[in-house]
């Protein structure tokens, strides 16, 4: 995670209101991350932003604070849309932090929840909604929720949002939101698509950037091995026993993740897994066991990524490597959190040159080359390699015409 703003820097003089400051004095929050202390003031004055800043580094806290302060002298709503169940219910919970104080009553909207409950809820007039963008589209066709009274409108991780293929219906709720509305986005990364999404429906948003874009997190060491496809399975049994402390692993597949969850427990060690597979009630007690230690050990798939939110984690371990090299960072953003060192390690198999140089092309930097004693070394293969084995190929085959 990154430093916090400044030893000498408080959150007195961002223009929060006295009972907030009281709130974040008795929850021991004395010193802003950067991108807190960046971006309150400039919400708190309703203009539009967009920020980027790592994961891990308090974006929630960052416009929580300032929409409940806006909402308070008013009637309007605020809705925040984020790309899974489980981003939705931990915002939920930063919200709850502060929104009582300000009389200000919240609600999720994610599926994997009867819709006729979150009926219920919206009766209650909730002034901060919570959604993932499909049940939302949901609610609106079914007339059960309405947007015409938001004032405030969060795109949280919204590259991630845009990578899982909920542009449409983001497109299609903007169009229900209104414009004279103060709109900001925060992400990890800032692809084009973003960029065009702010140009279209924000006003002069101000840029804030506390990290380049796709920066890995502080405080992690990574390590790479590169085995070949058999001999992972091994070499993860050795890494788990040793280290004790507890375990992210991210899989590729839900499948995969399935596999890998029984191949553990095989080994004696508490997991559980956590992937769109698995229902809500099965995710939410896979990630409170694993909260409070009754499992040491998550699998989970990149749906995971940005929607663990749990400080203290070991290690993350990618036994299989992310499809979208941008997902690396986020993988390993969910270790060495507020403050922790952490471990990341990733396997690689030879054929996975390239990918590994996508990773470091994103984090500027070289992924380390580590062995076990135990486990063969393998080496990737060489791109010249490849070219001549193509090139040897593609003459045979004109011989043989």
């Amino acid at each position: 995670m990154m430093k916090n703003a400044g030893t000498n820097i408080s959150f007195d003089g961002l223009g929060i209101a006295p009972k907030t400051l009281e709130m974040l004095d008795r929850l021991k929050f004395t010193h802003p991350t950067p991108i807190q202390y960046k971006a309150i003031p400039i919400a708190i004055n309703g203009t539009d932003i967009i920020g980027v800043a790592q994961t891990g580094t308090g974006k929630t806290l960052a416009f929580a604070i300032p929409v409940v302060q806006r909402l308070s002298p008013n009637k309007g709503k605020c809705l925040v849309l984020v790309p899974t169940r489980e981003l939705a219910l931990q915002v939920n919970e930063t919200f709850r932090k502060i929104a009582p104080l300000f009389g200000i009553k919240t609600a999720v909207i994610i599926g994997g929840v009867p819709i006729r409950s979150q009926m219920n809820d919206l009766k209650r007039n909730p002034r901060v909604i919570i959604a993932t963008p499909g049940r939302l589209v949901d609610h609106m066709h079914q007339k059960t929720m309405r947007l015409n009274d938001v004032e405030i409108l969060i795109l949280d991780e919204a590259d991630r949002m845009l990578d899982m293929g909920f542009k449409p219906d983001i497109e299609r709720i903007l169009k229900f939101v209104p414009k004279n509305r103060q709109t900001m986005l925060f992400s990890a990364t800032i692809p084009g698509a973003i960029m065009s999404i702010g140009a279209a429906h924000m006003k002069l948003p101000v840029h804030i950037e506390v990290a380049p874009s796709g920066t890995a997190a502080e405080r992690i060491i990574q390590e790479l091995f590169i085995v070949r496809k058999e001999t992972k399975k091994e070499l993860l049994g050795k890494l788990l026993n040793q280290y004790s402390g507890s375990v992210l692993l991210f899989a590729r597949t839900k499948r995969g993740a399935g596999k890998i969850n029984r191949l553990i427990k095989g080994m004696g060690h508490n997991s559980a897994e956590i992937h769109s597979d698995r229902t809500l009630a099965q995710r939410r007690e896979a990630l409170e066991g694993f909260k409070r230690g009754k499992y040491r050990i998550l699998v989970a798939t990149d749906i995971a990524a940005r929607g663990i939110d749990v400080v203290g984690i070991e290690t993350v371990i990618n036994y299989d490597i992310p499809d979208d090299a941008e997902n690396y960072v986020h993988r390993i953003g969910r270790t060495g959190r507020a403050g922790h060192e952490g471990r990341a390690i990733s396997f690689a198999t030879p054929e996975q040159g390239k990918e590994i140089r996508s990773i470091e092309n994103i984090i500027k930097t070289a992924l380390p080359i580590s062995e076990h004693p135990e486990i063969p070394r393998e080496k990737f293969r060489s791109q010249t390699v490849f070219q001549s084995r193509n090139w040897n190929s593609l003459r045979k085959s004109r011989r043989r015409r």
